[in-house]
């Protein structure tokens, strides 16, 4: 694949890894800025990612990774934050239309948030899920199962909560 592959590739799938990142950490600017370095490492490597089955599974499986260290570097900060009694600034909070389904979604474990973005924001089936996380078949169903019960059940609580 050459430049204009590379080009096409990130037009193409930008989007969705994105909303995959943001799907699952509920943060829209670390979503953007983690797609945006996987897509840069990407280009650093594209003659060997190019060449791999599938190069989008590389990306998101980076984006994921980054996401993940970056929430480990907040989680350590807001801790130094509070154990200092200085206070954090407040991040910025999404649409109010989308904030419903990003609270029932964070009440959730990173599994089964991860596997119901793959599976629902990407349309990824469930085969696919198994080989991009090098889990079991069985395992993706579960979480899939699982995620959605705990999801819907979240849905309701928070509709509840409103009503």
């Amino acid at each position: 694949m050459t430049a204009l592959d590379f080009d096409s590739f990130y037009r193409d799938t930008a989007h969705r890894v994105i909303h995959l990142v943001y799907a699952t950490t509920g943060d829209l600017t670390l979503a953007q800025d983690c797609t945006q370095e996987a897509y840069a490492r990407a280009w650093q490597r594209w003659s060997q990612v190019s060449a791999a089955d599938d190069p989008l599974s590389w990306v998101r499986t980076v984006a994921r990774r980054l996401a993940i260290s970056q929430w480990r570097k907040d989680t350590n900060r807001g801790e130094a934050h509070r154990r200092l009694a200085l206070v954090p600034e407040e991040p910025a909070r999404p649409a109010e239309d989308r904030a419903y389904v990003v609270a029932a979604l964070k009440t959730l474990s990173p599994q089964h948030r991860e596997v119901l973005a793959l599976h629902y924001l990407l349309d990824m089936s469930v085969e696919q899920i198994a080989d991009d996380l090098g889990s079991p078949v069985g395992t993706i169903k579960a979480r899939l199962h699982h995620g959605r019960k705990a999801l819907a059940e979240a849905l309701r609580a928070k509709e509840g909560g409103h009503a």
